[in-house]
């Protein structure tokens, strides 16, 4: 007892909620904690891994070498690795880093409280501490995914779709309120799947509407939807909801026809399409966020093409992209031949993210004089930086505000009035 941990998260949202509840049912126990600590406290480390793409598995097994040298020089006792990586990669890194005391997947990492003869709280299953400002939280619905991207190794690392109990949701929902949240991020790997493994159809609408029910929810933010199957029945929520964000973050991949017949994304550009103006036409002034990637193989200059002229058409609100590479155990990995030059792979990705740089600059031009609901994250000298409904946390766009002697209040909403703006972020006034 009185022991510290360190916990130290690699990889995206989703990984995060896994570390907050193994972060609670560690300081159950009585240890000290601590999250991505900026130095370790000599004790117990746990690094919570990424798997998903080459440049993240580095990143992943970077961190873990260099606790593994902290070890190695006596200033921490006990080093465990949990998450994707681990999963995906378990006998590897048990031969390649003996040094770690215990290697965990992606759903066995309660374990580690066991390992370090404490209790598991069964009754703080959903129970979490918050690594995110107190006003939001990430809310994982489901884990797994059924689709079979070729590209992707995340079925192979966390195996079939799973959704969560509505029920069980909410109740994480009301834990989550009770400390002060307002704005909940909903994430899963495919979002537009849940509830079709335990009740037999899509149950998301339902899921979005119960949550938007509880009144101390401010804001509903969906990520990671699948264009496939899409559940319209969703969009007459976001449009009549007031705290359900007009905002929707859906991975296209591509655009042409034939590097969607290559990935197996089961869509086509004019489902696309189709799918975009349909929800833009049903939810006016909803905010679009995407990801592309660039260099698959038997991309061509056509392909490309075909994709910078479907980003100038749709014009979409945010975008990330990045560049193909080959995931070992994908069908891409092992009977398609990666084909495109690196140089090449990177050319593009450069000329697309230009273009959006200037796509967003746009649209974000078009703000200047209007005013926005925005929630306050932080202050940072003499600004306050804030979001408004159309802004995830971390990866998207901020409103500047400057405080002028002004006092505002961490996770309270105000209205501002957009007054410049550059290709990204915006800058405003009370």
């Amino acid at each position: 007892m009185g022991r510290s941990v360190d916990v130290i998260t690699m990889g995206c949202s989703k990984n995060l909620v896994d570390s907050e509840k193994l972060l609670y049912q560690l300081q159950q126990n009585g240890l000290r904690i601590y999250h991505n600590p900026r130095r370790i406290h000599h004790d117990i480390v746990i690094v919570n891994t990424c798997g998903f793409i080459s440049d993240a598995q580095e990143e992943s097994i970077n961190m873990i070498l260099s606790m593994v040298e902290q070890k190695n020089k006596g200033r921490l006792r006990k080093l465990y690795v949990m998450g994707c990586l681990s999963e995906r990669f378990l006998a590897d890194l048990n031969r390649e880093i003996p040094e770690v005391d215990g290697f965990y997947g992606k759903f066995d990492w309660m374990r580690i409280v066991k390992e370090l003869e404490k209790d598991v709280f069964i009754h703080g299953i959903n129970e979490r501490v918050l690594t995110t400002p107190s006003h939001y939280a990430y809310l994982k619905i489901s884990e797994g995914c059924n689709r079979s991207c070729a590209y992707c190794a995340i079925p192979i690392i966390t195996g079939k779709h799973r959704s969560r109990p509505i029920e069980d949701i909410l109740s994480e929902v009301n834990l989550l309120t009770q400390q002060g949240v307002k704005e909940i991020q909903i994430v899963a790997q495919e979002l537009t799947y849940y509830g079709i493994d335990i009740y037999g159809q899509r149950k998301l609408p339902e899921l979005i509407a119960r949550i938007s029910d509880i009144p101390e929810v401010e804001w509903i933010r969906l990520h990671y939807a699948y264009p496939d199957s899409f559940p319209y029945d969703l969009l007459p929520l976001m449009r009549e909801r007031d705290n359900i964000c007009r905002y929707l973050d859906i991975a296209l991949q591509h655009s042409s026809n034939k590097v969607l017949n290559l990935m197996h994304r089961h869509t086509s550009r004019e489902y696309q399409l189709d799918m975009i103006r349909r929800i833009r036409e049903e939810v006016p002034g909803i905010c679009l966020r995407t990801t592309f990637m660039v260099g698959y193989p038997g991309e061509d200059d056509a392909d490309f093409n075909d994709l910078l002229a479907f980003t100038k058409e749709v014009r979409f609100d945010r975008m990330g992209a990045f560049t193909y590479s080959a995931e070992k155990g994908t069908y891409a990995e092992k009977y398609l031949k990666d084909d495109v030059p690196e140089e090449i792979k990177q050319s593009r990705l450069s000329e697309l993210m230009d273009l959006q740089q200037s796509i967003s600059e746009e649209l974000c031009s078009k703000k200047i004089g209007q005013t926005y609901k925005t929630i306050i994250d932080r202050r940072e000298g003499e600004y306050y930086i804030g979001r408004t409904e159309f802004d995830s946390p971390e990866v998207d766009g901020e409103v500047l505000i400057p405080a002028n002697g002004r006092r505002l209040r961490r996770g309270q909403f105000y209205q501002v009035k957009i007054v410049d703006a550059d290709e990204f972020d915006l800058r405003g006034v009370i």
